[in-house]
């Protein structure tokens, strides 16, 4: 539902709904895990197992990570406080990544040419501006230094840049497709340490449209489920017996809309 440009979650954002996302850490039985569910446990008595025991085995054919351990939500906070998290995870200040693909992220959409310092709206933010008005996307990057949890420095590949019109509510609330929401522009990225920066251009506003990022360490790509035309390198499907999570890193911020005053 994430992965597919001009899919379910376009076709929100498309609405004007501030639909985030985040990267989900629901564990049950963890890979090299140690532990088993209590003796005794009756879930259905009591809505919860007993207190896991060690039980003198590895356990290598389970398939949850512990959280944080590959996949992680990325929040801009102003502190480390559980009010400014919950501030920023309420604001949209988000993005997500598999295994450590990046280090840092600030992506931020502004009126074309306006150099005042730190400028520009961030993730889950709205700029409005005349109709008319050219804007601009500012992308900076911090490349990953240290290894994640499989023992290497994952490297980026590429950025997309995915852009799609505000249409409004849609009739028909089972729609899953957006009119005409695609990827318009892709970095490819040559650098394997420091930062990386990038703008794109995205003209004088007409219309009413959103915009959001991804990256790919691109290892596994296919053209997306909409076709070329919409996604020409997008997630390939995984394929049982070969689908290392840790071989097919992915990135994905949440939107930015532009929007006429």
């Amino acid at each position: 539902m994430t992965a597919t440009v001009g899919g379910l979650w376009d076709s929100l954002l498309a609405e004007g709904k501030a639909w985030w996302i985040t990267v989900n850490s629901d564990s049950h039985v963890n890979y090299l895990d140690q532990t088993e569910r209590g003796p005794g446990s009756d879930f259905n008595a009591n809505g919860k197992y007993n207190d896991p025991v060690y039980n003198g085995s590895i356990n290598t054919s389970a398939g949850d990570f512990w959280p944080g351990y590959y996949g992680r939500t990325n929040v801009g906070s102003s502190s480390f406080s559980y009010k400014a998290v919950m501030d920023g995870l309420r604001a949209g200040r988000v993005w997500v990544d598999h295994g450590r693909l990046i280090k840092a992220l600030d992506a931020r959409v502004r009126v074309t040419g306006d150099r005042r310092g730190h400028t520009g709206t961030p993730l889950g933010g709205v700029l409005r501006v005349k109709r008319g008005t050219s804007t601009e996307l500012v992308l900076d990057i911090d490349l990953q230094d240290i290894p994640n949890w499989a023992g290497f420095v994952p490297v980026l590949k590429r950025v997309d840049v995915i852009v799609g019109t505000v249409t409004g509510p849609v009739g028909d609330k089972d729609t899953f497709t957006t009119p005409n929401t695609r990827v318009v522009q892709s970095f490819e990225v040559s650098k394997t340490s420091g930062r990386i920066s990038f703008s794109y251009d995205l003209g004088r506003l007409d219309k009413p449209f959103y915009l959001r990022v991804r990256g790919t360490d691109g290892n596994r790509t296919q053209p997306g489920l909409l076709g070329t035309g919409v996604d020409p390198y997008g997630p390939q499907l995984d394929v049982v017996g070969a689908a290392d999570p840790w071989g097919d890193l992915w990135f994905y911020t949440n939107p930015i809309w532009v929007l006429p005053r």
